[in-house]
């Protein structure tokens, strides 16, 4: 019956047995597929290994050819080379075999010289014998006709010689030195006279104080400024003191420096002219009056070096000439005592008949270290030598720049023309002022010492020295160290200088910001 549990076991057990079946033919199957495809790759594995093995024989039978034929033109090349060189050394022994020949035919030829030297030196010695045997025998003629010998004879000519000589001399020198000292005084008065007749020049003693006329007296107010600020501006910016008082129209500029008054001077000018007065063109303006001042001092180089006809100067040194335009000494403005120098030393080296545009040269450079004084350690005249020698003035100019204050021993005549020439441009009716000089002295002094502290900008000596302005740099110096700082710099100047009154320390600390829109 379809529906009982025999039948379904029976056809469990068909299925089962199908299944085995089919299990173990596709075993099999599947192992002659195996061992089919194992076959054919060891025969394809077979024929890689065959077709390596062929390749590389034929590899190596191509490098066997290769090798052979590198071999081969190596070997040509060598043989080449070989040829070339034993070519080369036949043709070198041929060269040296000539040189032996000419080196033998010259050797004949020195002892033929030899031989025919030897001959004339023997027969040169026999004629030196027969000389000095005569002039032994004229000797021994001399000495017994005079009774003398010879070294008695030369004895008694010399004394008798320098006896006479020696008179003459003295007699000569005496007379000699008497008519020079009748003439040199006269001579010294005539060339120094004449120097001076042909060198006239004005002497105006310096100020210390520049006068700007204004276009009326509302511009006072406007260049005081708001809370003065614009006054500060420019005192700030230049060292100069500005003075506003009841005069009209007017504003006096006070300053015992010459450059910082004319840059203020100028910066005055063109605000005034313009008419926009406030901090920041004061700033330009300024800015424009340093670099107008800078185009002076060239020019005024040039000048000098023009009118005293010096050529061959070194850039350097002109603009240093024209840095004296704006110096003074005890009054005396330094560039044109230098010119007037130049042209006196020049005068008294034609008299004298020495080397005139050597003593301009000296004249014109005497002072060169006062361009710089207040800026390096030392005196003018170390100074001045040590700029001259950087930019290689010759020996004679040094050492007249060295000897003109009498530092030391004037040695050559240019020296002396150039200490007697500047004695007379210092010493005409006029010409310097002593007080002026050690008032400026003690302001540069006042200014050196206060920006010896550290976080010190710049300082200025205004009022004729009553006060000091300093700026402080913001970024090293701050509000509460600059009370501290004032203090140091007043006690410091109590102990080291010397002056009448009081001395106002007055310290500035102003921060800028700058930013350019675009």
């Amino acid at each position: 019956m379809p529906d009982s549990p025999l039948f379904y076991v029976i056809s469990a057990a068909i299925l089962i047995v199908a299944a085995i079946v089919f299990f173990f033919l596709g075993i099999t199957y599947r192992k002659r597929v195996s061992e089919r495809e194992i076959q054919s790759a060891e025969e394809k594995a077979k024929r890689i290994i065959n077709d390596s093995i062929k390749a590389a024989e034929n590899k190596k039978r191509e490098a066997l050819l290769e090798a052979k034929e590198e071999i081969h033109k190596n070997r040509n090349e060598y043989e080449h080379e070989i040829k070339e060189r034993r070519t080369e050394i036949q043709k070198q022994e041929r060269r040296l075999q000539q040189k032996e020949e000419m080196l033998d035919k010259k050797t004949d030829l020195i002892e033929k010289k030899s031989e025919t030297l030897a001959k004339r030196m023997a027969d040169l010695e026999a004629t030196h014998e027969e000389v000095a045997a005569l002039k032994r025998s004229q000797f021994e003629m001399l000495e017994r006709i005079s009774g003398y010998t010879v070294e008695e004879a030369k004895a008694f000519l010399i004394k008798n010689l320098e006896s006479e000589v020696t008179h003459e001399a003295a007699m000569k020198i005496k007379e000699i030195e008497s008519r020079l000292k009748e003439e040199s005084d006269q001579k010294a008065r005539e060339y120094i006279s004449l120097a001076i007749q042909r060198c006239a020049a004005d002497h105006v003693a310096e100020a210390t104080v520049s006068v700007v006329p204004l276009p009326n007296d509302e511009m006072k107010g406007r260049i005081i400024g708001r809370e003065g600020r614009n006054i500060r501006a420019l005192e700030t910016l230049t060292g100069v003191d500005l003075i506003i008082d009841d005069t009209p129209e007017t504003i006096t500029l006070s300053s015992f420096d010459p450059v910082r008054r004319e840059v203020a001077r100028i910066s005055l000018e063109k605000l005034i002219l313009d008419g926009r007065i406030h901090p920041a063109r004061i700033e330009e303006m300024v800015e424009k009056a340093k670099k107008e001042v800078d185009a002076t001092i060239k020019s005024e180089g040039d000048r000098a070096t023009f009118e005293t006809g010096v050529h061959g100067l070194h850039q350097e040194i002109v603009k240093l000439l024209g840095r004296m335009r704006y110096r003074t000494s005890y009054g005396q403005n330094v560039l044109n005592h230098s010119i007037e120098v130049s042209h006196i030393a020049g005068l008294l080296a034609a008299e004298l008949g020495a080397d005139v545009m050597t003593a301009k040269r000296a004249g014109l450079l005497h002072d060169l270290g006062k361009a710089v004084d207040h800026e390096v350690d030392g005196s003018h005249v170390d100074i001045g030598i040590d700029l001259a020698k950087k930019y290689k003035e010759n020996d004679e100019v040094l050492h007249a720049i060295h000897a003109h204050h009498g530092d030391v021993e004037p040695r050559t005549i240019i020296a002396c023309i150039v200490q007697a020439s500047d004695s007379i441009s210092a010493a005409r009716p006029g010409a310097r002022r002593e007080n002026i000089e050690s008032y400026i002295k003690r302001l540069e002094k006042l200014e050196e010492l206060t920006c010896s502290f550290t976080g010190v900008e710049s300082s200025y000596a205004i009022q004729a020295g009553r006060e000091i302005r300093i700026m402080v740099k913001p970024e090293e110096v701050s509000e509460d160290q600059m009370i501290l700082l004032a203090r140091s710099i007043a006690k410091k100047i109590e102990a080291e200088l010397e002056y009448p009154g009081m001395i106002k320390v007055n310290l500035l600390r102003e921060t800028k910001a700058i930013e350019y829109a675009k």
